[in-house]
């Protein structure tokens, strides 16, 4: 295990890291808005499972394939814009048919599912836990693949914390939006804009690369 010292600064930096702007909490944002506070608590369980699958691929080295790879990166960033483009094509076709006021009903598995998708199609979340994670290794500290493990499940526990809180704000704020149709027509507008965004910027980051 790392020092109290630095874990404390881990936690910070984790901490910093969640709240910065990123697909993966505007995600929670938008989908706590449109559906609810418990959908934002599904979708944020969801991408925290997914960061499992991320610590996982570091601890095993698989990270620094997928790094090393171009094609293989590029394949799971188009995969990834494909499911956003997916999301937000479902977010206008709602707005087009939620006339009545209603907001229409995903089941948790649904949510959780879409959390998960969402975050292990972004292969820059792996490339990131293979840059970060090491930093707060030391050989004295025990295996390297153990250490990793210790500091994705802390790094899980704090995005768990940060993005809960963001889908708790989203789903009040939401909740007074979607009490008015004309509200949630533009609420969903709203939404789909941003996954066709990320979407967008997903591809030409991997372009770019």
């Amino acid at each position: 295990m790392p020092s109290i010292e630095a874990l404390a600064t881990f936690v910070f930096t984790c901490t910093m890291l969640a709240l910065a702007p990123g697909p993966d909490n505007i995600f929670v944002m938008t989908q706590g808005a449109l559906y609810g506070r418990r959908a934002g608590i599904l979708v944020t369980l969801g991408l925290s499972t997914g960061l499992i699958y991320h610590t996982t691929a570091v601890a095993l080295g698989l990270a620094a394939i997928i790094q090393a790879s171009p094609k293989i990166f590029s394949l799971v960033k188009i995969l990834g814009a494909g499911y956003l483009l997916y999301l937000a094509w479902l977010a206008f076709r709602a707005s087009a048919s939620s006339l009545s006021g209603t907001t229409p009903q995903l089941s948790g598995a649904q949510l959780f599912r879409r959390g998960i998708i969402m975050n292990i199609t972004n292969p820059k979340v792996t490339v990131f836990c293979l840059a970060f994670l090491p930093q707060f290794t030391s050989p004295e500290n025990g295996p390297l693949g153990l250490q990793i493990f210790w500091l994705g499940l802390v790094f899980i526990c704090v995005t768990l914390v940060v993005f809960g809180g963001i889908a708790f704000l989203a789903g009040s704020v939401g909740s007074v939006l979607n009490s008015s149709p004309r509200h949630q027509i533009w609420l969903n507008r709203i939404a789909g804009t941003v996954f066709a965004v990320l979407a967008i910027k997903l591809v030409s980051d991997g372009i770019s690369r």
